[in-house]
């Protein structure tokens, strides 16, 4: 290894590091007990709960996925998906942030998604909480895993060959696994903050570097502006392919002639806005928020972050495609260019600390993976069967599942170096479609039934897999993104269903009352 890829690589292993003491720091507090370790006693701070909320949920995907789409195809689909996520974020703190605080810890306390659901509709049987485990287990398994390939291509990139992705993929998942064991929910929160301090830094900073080497806004805009409709939100950019990878003639990459973003397209773009209303590792930070007077500061903080973050990574794909026009010729391959523009712009030891940003986006969602999913198996399962077990065996349970999923997850990462961007989009269909109409409908809707809400739960996941899998396959207007579809059918079927069956009790909807009176006070 030369030693400019040292250098680089000393920048990423300090970077690392500090990921390991934060969770030495916290595994005394964490330890505790089960409310601890899962939701650190609610006890977030404004910042911490917005910057680990808007870290967690960005993932890899941020840095990676994004930029990747901006430097392939141009402005439309990444401007829209970047629209939606934005005012998805918006909608989710405005609407569900302060109300699914205080309903949480009225209803008994929940201290996960899935007990909260099932302690919403008073469920004595468990049933919400059992299906909701078992979709959480299922998706994060996979979400977890789109992370690990994003720590395979970027140590392939510094290491400069594929013969360590194997070894990185299991280096970055032991990591991650030794600092989310130790410290739980708050050395997740507080490694989120300090991760999406530095993603923010890394894409602005790059962002910055890259309009001065291109000769500004102006001549990005020059460079790109041959290219047909890539500068277009309502258009898409067409690389010519040739044996799967984009023509290059005479050092110029080649385009077809473009074509219309369709509206079919925009609206696929836009849903991905829904998401956010079922992501359990997001509203799991509303839960824990200290007061609901801190919401509206972590509102604030939250949007800000995310705005800046989107425009920057669109951003960055697009400078990329300027100063490197013809360097990236496939999709999976677009999403190194924050990489290539690292590297070519600061010294080694400094595109280290930057190319950590990857790093950061994939560690901060990771581990708010595996914490969900080990509370859901733990909390959620073990908990439920075995109702006398000790808070002690609960959390080696919860200990054991994070080793579980990501050792899953590892497998599915080494199982082929797949776009970040499309297997995050699958794994966010699933939560959104599955958990999003529900927990609209449980905090704004007192008349939906517990045999609504299993319902709706069950067709929004099971659409997701049939729309990916078979039905998307039609083409035409069932090419749309899975989870409108099947957000739309999962709406449905919980409004129907609890028109169809017996009115939730009197004392579940004093409580729902209670709730709604305490937000207007």
């Amino acid at each position: 290894m030369i030693i400019a890829n040292i250098q680089m690589l000393m920048g990423i292993v300090a970077y690392l590091m500090i990921t390991i003491m934060v969770g030495l720091w916290y595994a005394g507090r964490s330890n505790t007990g089960i409310e601890e370790y899962f939701i650190g006693k609610r006890g977030l701070g404004p910042w911490v709960a917005a910057m680990s909320a808007e870290a967690s949920d960005m993932s890899g995907w941020l840095l990676m996925g994004l930029p990747g789409v901006a430097y392939f195809t141009g402005c439309g689909e990444a401007f829209w998906t970047a629209a939606g996520l934005f005012v998805g974020t918006w909608l989710n703190w405005q609407l569900v942030a302060k109300r699914l605080r205080n309903y949480s810890q009225t209803t008994d306390n929940a201290i996960t998604l899935p007990e909260f659901f099932s302690k919403r509709f008073h469920d004595k049987k468990s049933v919400l909480k059992i299906i909701a485990a078992i979709i959480i287990l299922v998706f994060f398994s996979i979400y977890t895993a789109s992370q690990f390939v994003a720590f395979g291509k970027l140590f392939t990139y510094v290491f400069k060959t594929e013969n360590y992705y194997s070894m990185i993929v299991v280096l970055g998942a032991v990591i991650l696994l030794i600092y989310t064991l130790l410290g739980g929910f708050l050395a997740v929160c507080m490694t989120d903050l300090i991760q999406g301090i530095l993603m923010s830094f890394s894409l602005l900073v790059v962002l910055a570097f890259g309009l001065a080497f291109s000769g500004g806004f102006s001549g990005v805009g020059e460079r790109l502006g041959d290219i047909p409709r890539f500068l277009d939100v309502f258009g898409i950019a067409t690389p010519a392919m040739q044996n799967g990878v984009q023509a290059v003639t005479a050092g110029a990459p080649q385009f077809g002639s473009g074509a219309d973003y369709p509206l079919l397209s925009i609206f696929s773009c836009l849903a991905w806005g829904l998401g956010y209303f079922g992501m359990p590792h997001v509203l799991i930070r509303f839960m824990a928020i200290e007061n609901v007077s801190k919401i509206r500061k972590s509102k604030l903080i939250a949007i800000t972050w995310c705005f800046i973050s989107l425009t920057a990574a669109v951003a960055i794909g697009l400078v990329g495609r300027a100063y490197f026009p013809s360097l990236l010729g496939t999709a999976s391959d677009a999403e190194n260019i924050f990489l290539y523009l690292t590297s070519d712009f600061f010294p080694p030891l400094l595109a280290g600390v930057v190319i950590s940003g990857i790093l950061a986006a994939s560690m901060s969602s990771s581990d708010s993976y595996m914490i969900a999913v080990s509370s859901s198996l733990a909390n959620d399962l073990f908990k439920t069967f075995f109702k006398e077990a000790r808070e002690s065996a609960v959390m080696w349970v919860a200990r054991l599942a994070i080793v579980l999923v990501m050792i899953f997850a590892t497998i599915i990462a080494l199982s082929g170096n797949q776009s970040v961007f499309r297997i995050v989009s699958y794994a966010w269909a699933g939560f959104g479609a599955a958990f999003g109409p529900l927990v609209l409908f449980a905090l704004f809707w007192k008349r939906v039934t517990l045999q609504g809400a299993a319902a709706g739960m069950l067709s929004g996941g099971v659409m997701v897999v049939l729309w990916k899998n078979v039905i998307s396959k039609l083409g035409g207007v069932f090419g749309i993104y899975e989870l409108l579809p099947s957000f739309i059918l999962s709406c449905a079927v919980i409004f129907v269903v609890s028109l169809l069956t017996k009115a939730p009790s009197a004392e579940i909807q004093r409580e729902f009352d209670s709730v709604k009176a305490a937000e207007r006070g």
